[in-house]
């Protein structure tokens, strides 16, 4: 094992969350409020705690996550990257089921740009012919 408190990083859509995970009792702590008060759906809460599930590691350590920028669904995403990350940063051995899973992968969509003489990304104006 190598250091317990490392901070790393993780990103989805515009939100990036830097989490910390310690030794303890698996109590996640989100922008300083309590991860069930935070995320409002339990598909979201199931989706951050999928990496310590996936790991079987569930209640071995404690989590501090800051994370800004986006709604609430790539927040969820950034943080679940982020533990994934640093669990592989605590315990190399957890990289293999991590990866299986797809936790390790950055999803890397975005939302497009809105183009000038559009109404939005790809949304046109009605076309008149006369």
């Amino acid at each position: 094992m190598r250091v317990q408190h490392t901070i790393v990083v993780g990103r989805r859509k515009t939100a990036v969350a830097r989490a910390r995970l310690m030794p303890g009792t698996g109590k996640i702590t989100v922008n300083g409020r309590d991860i069930d008060a935070f995320f409002p759906t339990q598909e979201m809460l199931d989706e951050v705690r999928s990496p310590f599930t996936v790991t079987e590691t569930n209640g071995r350590y404690d989590v501090f996550v800051n994370v800004r920028g986006g709604g609430t669904h790539g927040q969820a995403g950034a943080v679940k990257l982020s533990i994934a990350r640093a669990l592989v940063r605590l315990d190399e051995s957890h990289r293999p089921k991590l990866r299986e899973a797809g936790l390790l992968t950055r999803d890397s969509r975005m939302v497009e740009r809105k183009k000038y003489g559009q109404k939005k990304a790809r949304k046109r104006f009605q076309f008149s012919k006369r």
